[in-house]
């Protein structure tokens, strides 16, 4: 029996389909139509764009027949549908518009395809043309042997650290991702924050993208899995980027701005939401050159993984915790030796400069102007997540704070920007401050000027 999940992808958008639609007086009208996207079992959406005899006919007439493509094995499907309602917002609605925004740039019709709803129907029946029911299976890839081995690995974790970078890793090793990145959510700030990356020339840690900007902010706000099929320029991360942090910020934000260490020709994107429960941990993204590279079924595996990776994190978060007595601090620093590390601190947005080169801001960058204080006055270099928790002048989140991944982020920053400085994990919820060379600590007001 042939079922809508089995001819998925004759709603990548390769080939065009094509609508029937019937006025009340009997007259036909047949139009092509721009995409068809799966949405369950029973149910899909097509595209709203225009509102033309299509349209009017939908809405006095809720029948259409649609003629679908299977693009591997030409196989040819007729859907009968009922039309149910029509979403302009919300998850179903931005998934369908940035998989338009692909396919228009694709076709050249970038500034005639601009999606003004997702129109929802039933699908009544299913059947195959007469003349495909013969057709060849398109011999679509068996992800579940990838997606076992990804299981056995994220349990085999210990520690957020290994965690990040593990499931990247074995998105290469079992699935074939070539380059991904794993981005944690910054919620009070509406921002997410690379902690770790696959594949790229630059590890990209510590760069951030706004809710709502580019896919991976898309994902992010809508909490709904986005995939892409070929280039649209609207969603790529690093031009969405640039210009959330231009528009209505200042101009200092810039300045402040680590690189995406993205492809510079990227033709299919995928990212999925890392959440459990209500909360959203962040988000885990794919790419690649290749057009229509990933398909509906990779999207199911790498929501599969993300779900795995949600549960991981809240694991390893519950074990995290260091218990309430804390091993007595070192209260006599070795010596320092070398040039001396000039530390520069802006309150204004908790942004930290090594010797002019910018480091972190946020969270993070409150966390290490803490610590280097605590040390410089005390000469402390042990310290706990409990103790952070508590610290007054830390501006962490009553719930959810991601501390751990703070964490994460500032060890690797401080390892590519500051050998002199480190940040050394020495048992569960504890950690060391290594400092190396002599520190000047200097305290401006405001933000970095210009």
């Amino acid at each position: 029996m042939t079922t809508l999940e089995g001819v998925r992808a004759c709603f990548e958008g390769v080939v065009p389909s094509v609508i029937a639609t019937c006025a009340l007086d009997g007259t036909p009208n047949v139009a092509v139509l721009s995409q068809v996207h799966y949405v369950d079992a029973g149910h899909v959406a097509l595209s709203y764009q225009f509102f033309n005899k299509t349209r009017e006919n939908i809405l006095a007439n809720p029948r259409a027949t649609v003629l679908v493509v299977d693009p591997c094995s030409a196989a040819q499907y007729r859907l009968h549908l009922e039309y149910l309602r029509t979403e302009t917002a919300g998850p179903l609605f931005e998934g369908m518009k940035a998989k338009l925004a692909g396919i228009a740039s694709h076709t050249g019709m970038a500034r005639v395809f601009r999606l003004i709803g997702a129109d929802v129907y039933r699908v009544l029946r299913l059947e195959p043309v007469s003349d495909a029911t013969n057709a060849p299976s398109t011999g679509s890839r068996t992800l579940l042997p990838g997606l076992r081995a990804v299981a056995a690995r994220l349990d085999a974790c210990a520690d957020l650290a290994a965690l990040f970078d593990g499931v990247l890793d074995a998105l290469a090793d079992c699935l074939g991702v070539s380059h991904a990145m794993l981005l944690v959510a910054d919620a009070p700030r509406d921002r997410l924050y690379t902690v770790a990356s696959l594949g790229y020339a630059s590890s990209g840690v510590g760069s951030e993208v706004r809710f709502g900007e580019g896919i991976i902010g898309v994902v992010a706000r809508e909490r709904t899995p986005v995939r892409i099929g070929y280039a649209a320029q609207e969603y790529l991360y690093s031009r969405a980027t640039r210009r959330g942090f231009s528009a209505g910020a200042i101009a200092d934000d810039l300045e402040t701005e680590i690189p995406f260490p993205g492809l510079a020709d990227s033709r299919s994107q995928l990212a999925v939401p890392v959440a459990a429960g209500g909360r959203l941990i962040g988000v885990l993204f794919v790419e690649c050159a290749t057009e229509l590279r990933f398909t509906y079924e990779d999207e199911d595996a790498l929501v599969v993984v993300a779900l795995l990776l949600a549960q991981a994190v809240e694991r390893l978060e519950r074990s995290g915790e260091a218990p309430a007595a804390v091993a007595s601090p070192r209260l006599v620093a070795p010596p320092a030796v070398g040039a001396t590390i000039t530390v520069r601190y802006y309150g204004g947005d908790h942004s930290v400069f090594i010797d002019d080169e910018y480091l972190v801001k946020g969270v993070a960058g409150a966390i290490i102007w803490m610590l280097l204080g605590e040390h410089a006055r005390s000469g402390r270099d042990t310290f706990s997540n409990r103790e952070l928790r508590r610290h007054p002048s830390l501006p962490l989140p009553d719930l959810a704070d991601n501390l751990e991944a703070r964490l994460i982020l500032l060890r690797r920053r401080l390892v590519e920007r500051c050998p002199g400085i480190a940040i050394e994990r020495t048992g569960r919820g504890r950690f060391r401050l290594v400092v190396d060379r002599p520190v000047h600590l200097v305290e401006a007001t405001g933000r970095r000027a210009g």
